[in-house]
Order: structure tokens, then sequence, then C-alpha cells
């Protein structure tokens, strides 16, 4: 550009730009307050941040079911982005709470993480794939009125939610055995 010469967006551009700002923060803010629910609730913060650890895996499904479908990044596909960060902390609650109790009843690290695993599949396949198809026929509608509102929302959830899933059940045990391999079991109180 040449000297003197000044660039300002205002109007559309400008609401769209506080809308990702304020996304971004609201997101920051969710996490924070999942990170201390979880904390209190499982007595620690080791499994609440192997838990959050599962947030990585929302990028990699959303982002990449909007560029498969050519959707672009929105304030609607950030708010799905937004539910996602409760959908999936749910999935890694559901299966590492059942790697904690098996724990404190004793049992070694890998057996509890494979009873857990079992345990859980069934549970977490059919909540993430009931989410997944009821968000199908918004995602696949063509009409404009849904489609401009809902349709980036629908694809980011159902990719993000498919891709988080996956990895969820198979990268997340795994970070847990490598954080309390060398850790023994808790003691379970008696009062």
């Amino acid at each position: 550009m040449p000297s003197g010469v000044e660039v300002s967006f205002g109007g559309g551009m400008e609401s769209i730009s506080a809308g990702f700002t304020s996304l971004i923060i609201a997101m920051i803010v969710a996490i924070g307050l999942v990170f201390l629910v979880m904390s209190v609730t499982f007595g620690g913060i080791v499994t609440p941040l192997i838990i959050l650890s599962s947030l990585f895996f929302i990028p990699v499904g959303s982002l990449g079911a909007l560029l498969l479908t050519g959707e672009a990044l929105s304030i609607s596909a950030m708010i799905g982005m937004l539910m996602l960060v409760g959908i999936v902390v749910t999935n890694a609650v559901v299966l590492l709470d059942r790697v904690e109790k098996n724990r404190l009843s004793s049992m070694p690290i890998n057996e509890a993480i494979i009873e857990a695993s079992t345990t859980r599949l069934r549970p977490i396949l059919m909540t993430a794939f009931a989410t997944m198809l009821a968000l199908m026929p918004v995602a696949l509608s063509n009409s404009s009125s849904t489609s401009v509102v809902s349709g980036g929302l629908a694809i980011t959830v159902i990719g993000g939610l498919f891709t988080s899933t996956l990895l969820t059940l198979v990268v997340l045990p795994v970070i847990y055995s490598l954080a309390w391999r060398k850790r023994k079991p808790k003691e379970i109180e008696t009062f």
C-alpha cells in the first residue's frame, strides 16, 4: 500500500470481527469453568487436564468438515465449536470417571483403562452418533433460511464430534496411562 493510505473495516466486517472476539473469549471462559468444576469433582488437577486435552481434537474435525463442505468459518460455526467444548468434555468425563473408580478399587492402571473403555464405549458412541444424526438434516438442507444460520453450526458439530469421539476413545486412554503409570492407586477413604 502507498504511504499515507489507511485501511479500516466497518459495518458488517466490524461486527463479524467483534463477534469472533466475543466467541473466543466465551470459549476461554467456558474451558476455565469446566476445568474448575472438574478440579473440584475429581479432587485434583491431573485428570481434569487430561480430560481438557481432548479439546485439542475439536478443530481437527470441525475445520476439516468446513473445508470438505466448502463452508466458511462463520459465527454459527464458532458457536458450534463452543457447543463442542461441553460435548467433547462430557465424553472424556464419562470414560475417565470409570477409570478413576476402577483405580479406587486397586485395579492396575491398564486393566482399569481396558475395563472402562469396554464398558463406556457403547454409551459414548450412542450419544455421539445420536447427536450427529440429529444434526444431519440441518447440515444437508439447502434452503437459504436454515443453511445460513445453522448449516455451518451443524457441519462444525458433526465434524468435530466425529473426530473428537474417535480420538478421545483412542488417544485419551494413552495419555491417561502415561500420566498415571508410575503413581499408586488412590486410597479409599473410610469414615
